[in-house]
Parts: C-alpha cells; structure tokens; sequence
C-alpha cells in the first residue's frame, strides 16, 4: 500500500494554472505542500499557513471565482560546498494551495498578513441570518 501511495503522491499535488482570461493552459505539480489550519469565529475564517524562512514577497494570495489560491516558493538554502550533509527533509521549491470558499464568505474583502513564518489569511463572513429548521406539520 505504502509503494502505491508513494507512486501516487507527485500527482496528487497538481492544480491547473489559469492565465488571466480564467483559461486553463497547463498542469503544474507542487513540489512541497505547506500545512494549513483553517479555523471560524462568528466574524471569519481564519486560514494560517506554516512557511518558515520565507518572505512576504515570495507569497502570492489570490481569490478569484469563489477560489482562494495560496501559491509561493520557498528556495532551497545556498550550498556551502564544504559543508556535508548527512540529512536534508526540509522541502524546498514552488508550492500551491486552492481552496472554495464558502458561501457566507465575502471573497472581495479578504486580507492576509505574513508574519514570523505564518501566513494569516482573514475570510469575513457575512452577516445574513442563519437558517433555522422549521416544523412543517403534516396533516
């Protein structure tokens, strides 16, 4: 199970990337996948992602057409020729996160901060009433 899983796993990384007209033009695999937490309070939803030893130029957010796209790259440490490693499990390279938002979420208002390696991405929710269930009475 394991070997099937490990053949499997560079296609399970790949998202279609869109040109500017929302087009589809080729397919690209992650290298790395960052882990993400998504969380809500009665305001937004809260999306933090673990990018350490990045900068906030090397991110890219974007929401369009009810997606929410993190993507980035995280460059691989400059080789000191006469440093030997014995261990390298630090993932290094382009990476892509997509994501629906959901309905009660206003796309156009989204934020995000970057800061000591997490990126912080703010959803607002609206404020529409919620829908409550309602006894229907049989007759």
């Amino acid at each position: 199970m394991d070997q099937a899983h490990n053949r499997l796993n560079p296609f399970l990384g790949g998202f279609p990337n869109r040109t500017g007209n929302g087009e589809t033009h080729s397919l690209a695999v992650a290298d790395w996948s960052p882990e993400i937490d998504i969380s809500q309070d009665d305001r937004e939803y809260l999306l933090k992602a673990d990018l350490p030893e990045m900068k906030k130029e090397d991110v890219r957010v974007t929401v369009e057409d009810g997606i929410l796209c993190v993507s980035g790259e995280r460059k691989g440490e400059k080789g000191d020729h006469k440093r030997k490693f014995h261990r390298l499990e630090r993932s290094f390279g382009n990476f892509r996160r997509s994501f629906t938002l959901p309905e009660d979420t206003i796309g156009s208002k989204v934020t995000a901060d970057f800061r000591d390696g997490v990126l912080k991405v703010h959803l607002p929710t609206t404020t529409t009433a919620k829908s409550k269930a309602v006894l229907v009475k049989v007759q």
